[in-house]
């Protein structure tokens, strides 16, 4: 008796009243032997859901999900009032062709000497463009065949490591070679595609990029499930000229945030090699901060494209839910996932998901989403909708982060943004957190079973890591109950950001509580199950997916150890032009100290 709680209606929740309350996992780090011997015992019929109800109960979820009346009615999937027409923006043809849209694209970036940058690129460390490829294959400084060979060399290098450290799980010479051709034949008759055409790019494993199967990472996948053409955001880019080197590594069916992968091997941080590069997209940041490939595409349904990117010291970026197809990905029927680019540059993950947008037919019945917009980069708009900007920050929030050294990082960002621009900065308050991350691990939990069970159930489930056991464990102990009410902490919590959003244009906070966490060598084998790092990795993306926000990590500096720290910009529905418009300001006023990874290949000069 005396365990119910009720809750007050969102709209009569006093704000002042609220007080932050820092999320602790309780929960052991487990690795080897001990591991292994866990995931048996949380697997068994009766002590396993004994052991699960225990962790459930200190956490807090039980409390949450079970002992709470909840008044507002659930939301399965994230619903949006109409929005306004962002300032300084064009508005790109979402059924127009993709080319169309990079053209575009590309009239909105700013002024860029390509062949000076050219001739100077030895004053400091820099990525190179899609602009500085496209300069090079015109100028016929170098062909896109060429690029190709210096990347199958180091693809071929990188595959003989001990222990395995694979960027890729699906390589073909043959295949690069073939499309690096065709490009470099368009170059020579003076005909390419669009400014992609000759541009590299890996795709995670769990998007279908034909002929390469989509393994999720995992050993059987492919044995259950055929790719017969690529999903539709690949097919996209595939016109638009871009050359795909394979399947990027990643952590075990998304279902991690460290990297780890005892299938394959675990993919290195470029910036420290006895890191985590993050995850789940782990294959797609290391590729673009390692320098092989100017771009990636990743999958995020919990943070999975800006954690790496945030780690590896690039920039990743998450639509809003639907903005983008998610047919032909092994995540295509969730309600908080979404395929994003990764790229070394803004603006090349805005060239990037100019080519790669537009809803699903089904998406754009049910969510009625407004015109895809780029911000015009290349204007004097651009400075005056910086100047109006309102940059919500939730400081206790911001704050709670494994080192001071970040939210340090962070806020000198923000203070550069607000003296260069006089944007005004709004203390906000985000009610309800911990419940908000009991709601997404539920949801995403759910959505991930519900697509396994019938594997599962065939006996596969014994060939998967021992750490997505120990995910498939927790996700099984959850009832129809646990999701429904799941779903009203959804709309509940999409209640408070709306409101927010009436205040400010942007919600600003690190993008990952902790840099790059160490890689036990224990792990390498059977992995690790680190509930508590997860929660640090965790500690600022979820909003994004449970409300389906767009949200990009853009990198601002580095700790005392050098390694990369990252600023997440949330908006409002359908508001990627204004986070990308402000991403590219932040890149501009923090990129110049910008440090070379230990593992960087210059595949354009070769050098």
């Amino acid at each position: 008796m005396g365990k119910k709680r009720v809750m007050t209606p969102a709209k009569d929740v006093d704000l002042s009243s609220i007080k932050y309350e820092r999320e602790i996992v309780q929960a052991p780090h487990l690795t080897g032997f001990v591991f292994r011997l866990f995931v048996r015992i949380i697997e068994a019929p009766v002590i396993g859901p004994i052991i699960m109800n225990i962790l459930k109960k200190e956490n807090k979820m039980d409390e949450i999900l079970r002992h709470t009346m909840i008044p507002e009615e659930p939301m399965f999937k994230p619903e949006y009032p109409p929005q306004e027409m962002e300032p300084g923006v064009v508005v790109l043809e979402e059924d127009g062709r993709p080319e169309d849209r990079v053209e575009y694209a590309l009239k909105c970036l700013p002024h860029y000497d390509v062949a000076e940058s050219w001739e100077n690129s030895s004053a400091s460390f820099r990525y190179w463009k899609i602009r500085d490829y496209a300069h090079a294959y015109q100028s016929r400084k170098v062909t896109p065949s060429m690029v190709a060979e210096r990347i199958i060399s180091i693809i071929e290098d990188n595959g003989r490591n001990k222990p395995p450290t694979p960027l890729l799980i699906s390589f073909d010479a043959a295949g690069v070679r073939e499309q690096a051709a065709a490009s470099t034949q368009r170059f020579e008759a003076g005909n390419p595609l669009s400014i992609l055409d000759g541009i590299f790019m890996a795709i995670k494993d769990d998007i279908d990029c034909y002929p390469h199967p989509s393994k999720g990472a995992t050993t059987w996948m492919h044995e259950v499930r055929t790719v017969k053409e690529d999903a539709v955001c690949v097919s996209r880019l595939r016109t638009c000229g871009v050359i795909f080197i394979g399947k990027a590594n990643m952590h075990e069916l998304g279902m991690g945030t460290t990297g780890n992968n005892p299938n394959f091997g675990t993919t290195r941080n470029p910036h420290a090699p006895d890191r985590y590069t993050g995850g789940s997209s782990s294959g797609p940041a290391a590729i673009v901060a390692s320098g092989l490939c100017s771009a990636a595409l990743g999958t995020d349904g919990g943070g999975s494209v800006r954690i790496p990117s945030s780690l590896c010291g690039v920039v990743g970026f998450k639509t809003t839910y639907g903005r983008t197809s998610m047919e032909g990905s092994l995540c295509d029927s969730g309600t908080v996932e979404i395929i994003g680019p990764i790229a070394s540059t803004v603006e090349d993950v805005l060239l990037v998901y100019s080519a790669m947008l537009g809803a699903s037919p089904a998406n754009r019945i049910s969510l009625k989403p407004a015109p895809p917009c780029l911000p015009t980069l290349s204007s004097n708009d651009n400075s005056n909708a910086l100047g109006s900007l309102r940059i919500g920050k939730y400081t206790p929030w911001f704050n709670d982060v494994h080192s001071t050294e970040i939210s340090d990082k962070c806020e000198e960002a923000l203070n550069l943004l607000s003296k260069a621009h006089g944007c005004e900065m709004i203390e906000i308050v985000i009610p309800e957190l911990l419940e908000m991350r009991t709601a997404h691990v539920v949801s995403i939990g759910s959505e991930c079973l519900c697509s396994l069970n019938p594997d599962c159930e065939d006996g596969r489930g014994v060939n998967l890591t021992y750490d997505t056991r120990t995910s498939l464990a927790l996700f099984r102990s959850f009832t129809a109950a646990d999701y429904v009410a799941a779903q009203c902490i959804r709309r509940r919590n999409m209640y408070y950001h709306l409101e927010i959003f009436k205040k400010v244009d942007v919600i600003v906070t690190p993008t990952t509580g902790m840099t790059a966490p160490i890689i036990p060598p224990s792990a390498l084998k059977s992995g690790e199950t680190d509930m508590q790092t997860t929660a640090n990795l965790m500690q600022f993306v979820v909003p994004a997916n449970l409300l389906g926000f767009p949200s990009i990590s853009v990198p601002v500096g580095y700790d005392k150890e050098g390694l990369p720290i990252g600023l997440q910009i949330m908006g409002r529905p359908w508001a990627e032009a204004t986070i990308l418009r402000v991403a590219a300001e932040v890149e501009k006023l923090c990129g110049e100290s910008k440090k070379k990874p230990v593992s960087y290949y210059d595949v354009l000069k070769a050098k």
